[in-house]
């Protein structure tokens, strides 16, 4: 008599826990490091459904730690590649693969409703947060998780009964994937990045096409092998050319006009964010050739920026410079010993500088901000690699919480922490945190409204939905989405636009704080669901739907001062202040001045953007 499939599986878990999982529709968002590993796990252990969001592409880079995928899926989505590998290790498991953008609007909060389980597998802080705010909004279970070279972290979240993702509050990443950096820039670090640990190292360095490319051939992989090997024949003739007067061109040629070029090939790529733009060679040289002839003078003033010809005439001279450092090496070289290379080093200026126009040329491409050398000097630090075993570990660590999720028994979830390093354990656990009244995410009450968004003004919002339905009344409120300040009672000029002129889109959020200093209700989060309404353009809650919102909660009184600046025995911190809601207005009499933005039509915006700091630069998986 044939075993069932699931007979150990059966007997592992308990039938009741075993058939959760037979009957579980679950989510995962991501499908790189961590995501290859957790589909495997997810799709062994028999979960019924799986769904796969993934927005990037395949890469060469990919190919050492995501094990779904091989040389002739380069340049295939990744969600859809996954699917097709993963299926073959479990039949019975239905996968369905959505290669696309997780903030998109068809991944609506009633679509994120419909799972039983939500994994996060993410490389980035705003996608994370994103997919957390989702989950809290539909009120589903959420389990993250992430890795940093070695170490690794999984954490449960659910709504009201443990700490979300923004309860704690998040520094500044210094982490970025690797699609990112190859193909999808969006900030000065990540051309930085990519100069420094991909370009140098191509050319000067160990190439990786070299050192991890097997270019057998098979019938089925003919034509993408063909392409990796004309990849590699054209990356060996520029590194062949060193020295020579075509060598500037060639590479100039191949990364900011060939490789561009292929990535506007990959339209799906462009369709939220804007294309680059391929540049000449010839046709900027000729334009540089008077700043070519001061070249000295440009190296002398590191601290100012570059314009596009200043970066060419760096560029080429410091190509020069690195091509003559390779020949003495190489002349140098004695029989059988390894072949030179040249690694990046802030305080040597001929890597320094060619990672300082590389970035900056393709910032130009892209259409980011250039830098100085001084702050690219600043900025380039140490990578942390992927690994591909603290993904594997992360990934089954997700799947055993799970199982308790799936039982509903959130007080047997743990944190996990990875820490190899660490003098007591590999893994260390630890309760779930509560969740912390003053997050401005979880704590918040959430509903959904549908809205005609060809027709809905602001103040069709305020006027039958926030007094009216949500029982604001005559309370005074603010309302903010994520452009900043919509409405308060002192900024009143968006009442009669639409919420579309004001940035509102389908499956888009606002926020309704009161500002009320006696019993004030929690931060109201309305989910906006765009509908064809014949009758009102807004239509909310239904008669027996009418919320009970809740109120903040109060803050404890300080302890009455012993009369020398110490309460209880304790000397009070100096500057210490109560918590505010960041998304409440300053008020005259707080002492502070008002820092809220208003959303305006016009062209004169102004975008605040804090500069990344130095430190160790990390490549998360992807």
């Amino acid at each position: 008599m044939a075993v069932a499939r699931d007979a150990f599986n059966r007997r592992s878990l308990g039938p009741s826990l075993n058939t959760s999982v037979k009957e579980a529709k679950v989510l995962m968002v991501g499908a790189g490091g961590i995501g290859c590993e957790l589909l495997k796990d997810l799709v062994k252990t028999g979960f019924g459904e799986v769904h796969i969001v993934d927005l990037d592409t395949i890469d060469l880079s990919n190919l050492n730690r995501q094990f779904l995928f091989r040389q002739e899926h380069i340049g295939k989505s990744k969600a859809l590649v996954a699917k097709e590998i993963a299926a073959g290790f479990n039949p019975h498991v239905n996968i369905v693969a959505h290669h696309g953008n997780i903030k998109e609007t068809e991944f609506h909060v009633e679509w994120f409703r419909s799972f039983n389980l939500v994994f996060n597998a993410l490389d980035n802080l705003e996608a994370r947060r994103h997919v957390n705010r989702m989950c809290l909004a539909a009120d589903v279970p959420l389990i993250e998780s992430g890795t940093t070279g070695f170490n690794g972290q999984v954490q449960v979240i659910k709504k009201g009964v443990t700490a979300c993702y923004d309860c704690t509050t998040k520094e500044a990443p210094k982490t970025f994937p690797v699609c990112t950096i190859r193909s999808t820039p969006s900030q000065p670090i990540h051309c930085i990045v990519w100069g420094k640990s991909y370009l140098l190292n191509e050319i000067f360095g160990t190439s990786e096409d070299q050192a991890t490319l097997d270019l057998t051939e098979n019938e089925d992989n003919a034509t993408e092998i063909a392409e990796l090997r004309k990849e590699a024949e054209a990356l060996r003739k520029i590194r062949e050319s060193a020295g020579t007067e075509q060598f500037s061109q060639m590479l100039f040629d191949k990364v900011f006009n060939a490789d561009i070029t292929r990535l506007l090939s990959m339209k799906d790529m462009w369709k939220s964010r804007e294309p680059p733009k391929p540049l000449e060679y010839k046709t900027l040289l000729v334009q540089a050739s008077k700043v070519i002839a001061s070249k000295d003078k440009i190296l002398n003033d590191g601290q100012r920026i570059w314009n596009l010809e200043e970066n060419l005439a760096v560029f080429n001279d410091s190509l020069d410079r690195l091509s003559k450092r390779m020949a003495k090496l190489l002349a140098a070289r004695t029989e059988g010993s390894p072949i030179p290379t040249i690694t990046f080093d802030k305080d040597d200026e001929d890597t320094l500088d060619f990672v300082a126009a590389s970035a900056n040329i393709r910032s130009h491409i892209f259409g980011i901000e250039a830098k100085s050398r001084f702050d690219i000097k600043q900025m380039a630090g140490n990578i942390i690699p992927a690994i591909a075993t603290t993904n594997a570990i992360v990934a089954g660590l997700c799947v055993l919480q799970s199982f308790k999720v799936l039982r509903g028994e959130y007080d047997k979830a743990r944190e996990v922490f990875l820490t190899p390093f660490a003098p007591q354990r590999l893994l260390a656990t630890d309760r779930p945190r509560p969740p912390n009244p003053d997050c401005p995410v979880c704590s918040a009450y959430n509903t959904t409204v549908q809205v005609d968004l060809s027709r809905a003004t602001l103040n069709d919002l305020i006027e039958d939905i926030v007094k009216v339905q949500l029982g604001y009344g005559e309370k005074e409120f603010a309302v903010n989405s994520h452009a900043g300040l919509l409405y308060d009672p002192d900024e009143t000029d968006n009442l009669d636009k639409k919420l579309s002129e004001l940035g509102i889109k389908q499956n888009g959020f606002v926020t309704i704080v009161d500002e009320d200093d006696e019993d004030p209700f929690v931060n109201v989060v309305v989910n906006i669901q765009e509908a064809e309404l014949t009758d009102k353009p807004i239509k909310g809650l239904q008669a027996d739907q009418v919320p009970t919102i809740p109120r903040k909660p109060k803050k404890a009184l300080p302890l009455e001062s012993n009369g020398v600046g110490q309460a209880n025995g304790k000397r009070a911190a100096d500057g210490d202040v109560a918590a505010k809601d960041h998304k409440k207005r300053p008020r005259a009499d707080d002492g502070g001045s008002s820092a809220a933005k208003k959303v305006k039509n016009d062209d004169d915006v102004v975008v605040i953007d804090d500069d990344i700091g130095t430190g160790a630069i990390e490549i998360l998986d992807d």
